[in-house]
């Protein structure tokens, strides 16, 4: 077995074992908090009109449609079996055989349609641009996403591949158990790539890709990275939006190629077809679920910012000055003419005395 370190025994899903509250929650509520700061920043450093309770209202219907999306989405797309068609109240039920489990199984590419419909809804109401309330989303959301595939490494799921390579780590959950119908062919794969494997009949648990982890530095640091670099040397409003879209769908489409596939889903497009188990060998030719989906995010994404650079009104402000939230405009309004009206009625009291 080539330079493969096993998963830190130390690390466990439950925070506290025994009771129900686990890192991958606690990941997505940091994943939350880092996206709120670096947005509230975007919003100070740039004067943007709007006010404390717009914004934490933006942010709290964003949660709330990212999770209904990516949630919805993951029951219709990546559930192979019937049961949320049989039971659809089960989808949003955080219980399974008596125990509190949350909500297992959420889809990143669900979560992005619920934002955007947030997005266009909330800004559609407040009077806001919604290509600056994108934007400044865009250069926040990246850091955040980091947490959440964190999230998943300490889980111990969706990893990748198997490797006999420098980067391999022996998942508890990589098992293949000799009754699987691929055993044989992983075993052979596996002997070919110069890994030791165990005789017939017996539990294998290779060395696997930490995709996640590589989801998390590329999707998610490095791409922050690029976007918070352009935040204030955008050509057009919008751009971020599409550099995004783009950059999130290439990023992900190429590491996919170290990931293994959804169970039960496996290549949805193979062009040329091929014998070896998803588990050993991912052809280039072969296009996963996540792939399919990345590559439309990455033609979304430019023809978003063909589209955004000819919109009317697209010139870049980079301080806003002088202005003033329509929220907080109302709200002061209203603020003088109470404290009139208390004028005229101590007036009134003072004449009727």
């Amino acid at each position: 077995m080539l330079l493969s370190i096993p998963f830190p025994a130390w690390l466990k899903p439950e925070i506290i074992p025994g009771l129900p509250f686990r890192w991958y929650g606690l990941m997505y509520i940091i994943a939350f908090g880092v996206a709120y700061w670096i947005y509230r920043r975007q919003v100070k450093e740039r004067r943007f009109p709007i006010s404390e309770e717009d914004l934490t209202g933006l942010f709290f219907w964003g949660i709330i449609s990212l999770v209904v999306g990516a949630r919805i989405f993951a029951t219709i797309v990546y559930e192979t079996s019937d049961i949320y068609r049989k039971q659809p109240w089960l989808v949003f039920w955080p219980f399974q055989n008596g125990r509190f489990t949350g909500l297992q199984g959420m889809s990143y590419h669900g979560g992005v349609i619920g934002g955007i419909a947030a997005i266009l809804i909330y800004s559609a109401r407040k009077r806001f641009d919604y290509r600056e309330i994108g934007d400044m989303f865009a250069a926040s959301i990246p850091l955040g996403y980091t947490f959440g595939r964190l999230g998943n490494f300490i889980n111990g799921e969706l990893f990748g591949r198997i490797t006999g390579g420098g980067f391999g780590m022996v998942f508890p959950m990589g098992e293949i158990s000799p009754l699987s119908p691929d055993y044989a062919a992983i075993r052979e794969g596996a002997a070919v790539m110069g890994i030791s494997v165990p005789p017939f009949g017996v539990v294998m648990n290779l060395p696997r890709y930490p995709s996640q982890l590589f989801e998390a530095l590329f999707e998610g640091v490095v791409l922050w990275a690029v976007i918070w670099f352009f935040r204030n040397r955008k050509p057009f409003k919008g751009f971020l939006i599409g550099l995004y879209l783009a950059g999130y769908g290439v990023f992900r489409f190429f590491i996919e190629y170290f990931r293994e596939p959804d169970t039960g889903l496996g290549y949805r497009i193979e062009l040329v077809p091929n014998s070896m188990p998803a588990a050993v060998s991912h052809p280039l030719t072969s296009f996963s679920t996540g792939q399919i989906f990345s590559f439309i995010m990455v033609v979304l994404g430019l023809v978003w910012l063909f589209i955004a650079a000819r919109l009317p009104n697209n010139g870049p402000v980079r301080v806003y000055g002088g202005f003033e939230s329509q929220s907080r405009r109302s709200s002061e309004e209203a603020q003088k003419k109470k404290k009139q009206e208390k004028k005229q009625r101590r007036k009134l009291r003072k004449k009727l005395r």
